[in-house]
């Protein structure tokens, strides 16, 4: 809805998205809306992951669709060391809006004390996490 201010109160809107070689589309959810994905060339692992902590996965091929729950934590990857990947996502929001995680955690203004706590883990560690998010 933001790129696109049309979409506003038409409960639909669509990604197109261009994975190149050996990347990820980092963990994140979309809190407004399930996500239909069409892989439409290459290969592509995608999964999420249940309320009950479950690992749902799956090696998408040319032509493969798969769904991602509303608000479920989910993610795509391109293990091809050769091919691009190429996909269309639709989701049942003009604005399904995505948190990415490690953005949110390691990006924000949370304490590194309290991020060390929760993940079970010294600031040093969190230190790393968070420089290796910048640039």
């Amino acid at each position: 809805m933001e790129q696109f201010p049309a979409l506003n109160g038409q409960s639909v809107s669509y990604a197109v998205l261009i994975y190149p070689v050996g990347t990820v589309n980092p963990v994140h959810t979309h809190p407004r809306s399930a996500e239909l994905l069409f892989l439409v060339q290459g290969t592509l692992q995608v999964g999420f992951v249940d309320s009950t902590n479950k690992l749902f996965t799956q090696t998408l091929q040319e032509g493969d669709l798969f769904v991602f729950p509303k608000g479920l934590v989910h993610f795509q990857y391109n293990a091809d060391a050769k091919n691009a990947a190429f996909a269309i996502s639709a989701f049942g929001s003009a604005n399904a809006g995505t948190v990415s995680l490690p953005n949110s955690l390691f990006n924000s203004t949370i304490d590194d004390s309290v991020l060390a706590l929760s993940f079970k883990t010294d600031v040093g560690t969190i230190q790393k996490l968070k420089s290796g998010l910048k640039g």
